[in-house]
């Protein structure tokens, strides 16, 4: 159930509420989202909720990251051993790597200035859209919710924050992958035998090529519920904002702009 079908009137519209989360265009910095691309593919396009090319980038980047080895080439070469890092590669797998994580980059950077046009011809438009949907299985509102709490969240656990936006596709994805980086990485074993003094056993348990994983992971959740908690309260202002203003404002009503 929704508060209102959508016609398809327009030839764009800004947002769409469903149970399974909040889908809206807004205005990005193509280079912030070129950033995360970089820092680990797949992360720029579900920043634009392309989920479907998001996944397939993220997995690329694990399985292939993995068999060439570049995590394993990028610790020696963090230790100095640069000779040690050349023979960990394993070419076979990296040259198929390159061009993946180089398309990656361009295209969430191109998507984006696509993106950024239509906002601005959506927004121009300004169509209705709903704000409400109910489903046997979940229900979605358009709401005002606490960014911060966003940011905790997502610091307790990768995937947290997604959830508490109803970000339910990207939460499920994280908290998935979360899971599998954390038993491989054997990072909750280390810290429970740090917590015991054990510190040596702690550093020789860990599974250094998966850990560094975890850095883009965090740093993706934490800022991706951030800033779709902050443009999900301005979608709210919005939709409420339209709402009064054909409900209760006289249609012959208008400012003019530069008057007093």
């Amino acid at each position: 159930m929704k508060n209102y079908t959508n016609d398809n009137t327009a030839r764009r519209y800004i947002a769409h509420v469903s149970i399974f989360g909040t889908t809206q265009i807004h205005l990005r910095n193509p280079y912030i989202i070129a950033w995360w691309s970089a820092a680990f593919p797949g992360f720029g396009h579900l920043l634009l909720s392309k989920y479907l090319r998001g996944f397939v980038l993220f997995i690329w980047e694990v399985v292939i990251n993995l068999q060439s080895n570049i995590n394993v080439a990028m610790i020696h070469s963090f230790q100095g051993d640069i000779d040690m890092a050349k023979e960990s590669l394993n070419t076979r797998w990296l040259l198929i790597y390159i061009p993946v994580y180089i398309f990656a980059i361009w295209d969430s950077y191109r998507t984006t200035v696509d993106l950024n046009k239509i906002y601005l011809l959506a927004e121009r438009e300004n169509h209705t859209f709903n704000s409400f949907s109910m489903g046997a299985m979940e229900i979605n509102y358009l709401d005002k919710r606490n960014p911060t709490m966003s940011i905790i969240w997502s610091l307790f656990m990768p995937g947290l924050g997604q959830l508490y936006i109803h970000r339910i596709i990207v939460a499920f994805f994280i908290v998935t992958w979360t899971v599998v980086f954390f038993y491989y990485s054997h990072l909750l074993e280390a810290i429970s035998l740090l917590f015991l003094g054990e510190i040596q056993k702690a550093t020789n348990v860990l599974n250094p090529e998966w850990l560094l994983f975890f850095p883009s992971l965090y740093g993706f959740a934490t800022y991706d519920a951030y800033i779709n908690t902050v443009e999900n309260n301005k979608l709210a202002e919005k939709e409420q904002k339209n709402f009064l203003e054909k409900t209760y404002q006289n249609p012959e009503f208008y400012i003019e702009k530069g008057k007093k």
